[in-house]
């Protein structure tokens, strides 16, 4: 009998999550297995939520719940059956939910997630973030405060029948690695000095049929436009008719109709038109006080941030780090490698200014080196011209102190699903006072559905809002009677992914979480994000 060789546990790690490292790589995966999530309430939504991130990996996850199982809740929640009715519905999800993914802990709590917030507030501070679905109003404010005193993610979800709305809450939430749909630096419009000495080795003039069609088309770009300057005043196409001439002067340069390393200079000619590297965002974060002002609490993207941005004013000379990326072109081997080992030479040139920059920073702060580790320097420098930093409102800015009244105005000509954001809100108040949802628990229909509007239409006062009686907005009312307080399991569920998808981008840190607010209308089939 031969023996079968054991696979390391990595390995089979790295099989069984292939297609989501390959989105967000192994840091990505690390912060999600470090990950601590709790879910309070185990509504249909919350468990589509918590299964789309237990399946790729999570760490641990707590649902608290003091709700017993009753017939209702079987109509929308898959991760109940007729066997949990009478029992604790945190128990029942969190069983199933357990059994989805053996690498992630998830456990129950069967205790009200109102008492626990009022009463027992240290108790979220072992968590990272937390997911509450329909929390009453007073309570999600309440957790809203708890949240943000102690720098927790907080993700509110209502949903109801057709339609949901979720809004995240976080602390300050840099992210390095965007993944950008075109994150490729040629510097063309802005070249190094490295480079154009490369490119001047090359005569275009004296190579035969077969150099001729390998040339990279960044050699080609960057030959024409040094003739294009030596004609005008020393001075590159500007203008976009000024880049249509130089098209025709590369086109007049090809020696056969079909040479495939000039139709990619045709191409990227519109590479010329960036001449600066540096976006309005990324501007922003270096005008930023907690990059101008670094101190022993700074964190290490602010660090970063300030050694990049001195780098800028000295070494860069107004440009940032190269990131060093390639694109694939028509090229010969030996062409293409010694233009890479250009731009790759040149980005570790960067990179070492950029690390000994840091090391300058941390040590005028009096912070050990080791604060600021070297790969996320590198990814820095790799992503610098994309970088994002976030700052959320919290609930009670919102809802209290500063709501965003002209955002809701303009939004609101324009997208009838704000509607459903000032309805969903006016829900609450109508619980406040009758101790059920529109249309739950024997109302009547046409009597919710007019004090659900006289409740809007009091909000929609308070917001200094127009109050028009239109065909949007009286449907809307009617729909969410008809609602009755329940969710239905195919939006529960589209709404899970929707909700896991920005927990995962806030998670690891990658791609753009949105701010702040999700608005889903499954009537229209239309979603509305807006910052509130």
């Amino acid at each position: 009998m031969s023996a079968i060789a054991a696979v390391p546990i990595n390995d089979l790690k790295t099989q069984k999550y292939d297609r989501q490292l390959r989105l967000w790589a192994s840091t990505g995966q690390t912060a999600l297995e470090n990950a601590k999530i709790c879910l309070l309430n185990a509504t249909a939504t919350g468990c589509e939520v918590l299964k789309n991130l237990v399946l790729p990996g999570v760490g641990n996850a707590t649902v608290i719940d003091d709700a017993i199982v009753n017939d209702t809740d079987l109509r929308g929640n898959f991760f109940l059956d007729a066997s949990s009715i009478g029992r604790s519905r945190a128990e029942c999800t969190a069983a199933l939910l357990a059994e989805l993914n053996e690498d992630a802990s998830v456990t129950s709590m069967h205790k009200s997630p109102t008492e626990l917030i009022h009463n027992q507030p240290e108790l979220f501070d072992n968590f990272t973030m937390i997911i509450a679905t329909n929390l009453h109003e007073k309570d999600m404010l309440a957790l809203s405060d708890l949240c943000d005193h102690s720098k927790i993610t907080l993700i509110a979800v209502s949903s109801k029948g057709l339609c949901g709305v979720f809004r995240i809450q976080a602390p300050e939430h840099p992210v390095i690695d965007t993944h950008p749909e075109n994150a490729v630096d040629l510097r063309l419009g802005c070249p190094f000095t490295e480079l154009l000495d490369y490119v001047d080795t090359i005569d275009l003039d004296q190579l035969d049929q077969t150099d001729h069609g390998h040339v990279p088309f960044v050699v080609i770009l960057l030959k024409y436009v040094n003739e294009w300057k030596q004609q005008h005043d020393n001075q590159p196409p500007a203008s976009y008719s000024e880049r249509n001439q130089l098209k025709e002067c590369i086109r007049k340069g090809m020696r056969t109709v079909d040479e495939e390393n000039f139709e990619e200079a045709l191409a990227n000619v519109w590479r010329l038109a960036t001449t600066n590297t540096i976006t309005s965002n990324v501007r922003n974060i270096f005008e930023d006080q907690s990059c101008e002002n670094l101190s022993a609490q700074s964190n290490a993207f602010w660090i970063v941030a300030r050694a990049i941005k001195d780098f800028v004013s000295n070494e860069g000379h107004g440009q940032l780090p190269l990131s060093g990326k390639l694109p694939d072109m028509k090229s010969d081997t030996p062409r293409y490698m010694a233009l890479q080992n250009i731009y790759r030479q040149k980005a570790l040139s960067d990179l070492e200014a950029v690390k000994s920059r840091v090391r300058n920073l941390l040590r005028e702060i009096d912070v050990p080196e080791d604060t600021v580790p070297d790969k996320m320097i590198d990814d820095f420098c790799k992503n610098a011209a994309h970088i994002q930093l976030l700052r959320y409102r919290t609930l009670r800015d919102e809802y209290v102190t500063a709501p965003s009244k002209d955002t809701i105005a303009n939004t609101i000509q324009m997208d009838e699903n704000m509607y459903y954001y000032l309805i969903f809100r006016a829900a609450e108040r109508f619980f406040d006072k009758h101790g059920r949802y529109p249309g739950a628990q024997g109302g009547t229909n046409s009597t919710d559905v007019s004090l659900l509007e006289q409740e809007t239409r009091s909000l929609m006062e308070e917001l200094g809002l127009a109050i028009e009686e239109s065909d949007s907005f009286k449907k809307a009312a009617n729909n969410f009677v008809r609602f009755a307080d329940q969710e239905t399991a195919n939006i529960a569920a589209l709404m899970g992914g929707l909700i896991a998808q920005e927990a995962i981008k806030m998670i690891t840190s990658q791609y753009i979480p949105i701010n702040n607010t999700c608005i889903f209308n499954g009537i229209a089939s239309t979603s509305s994000v807006c910052e509130l």
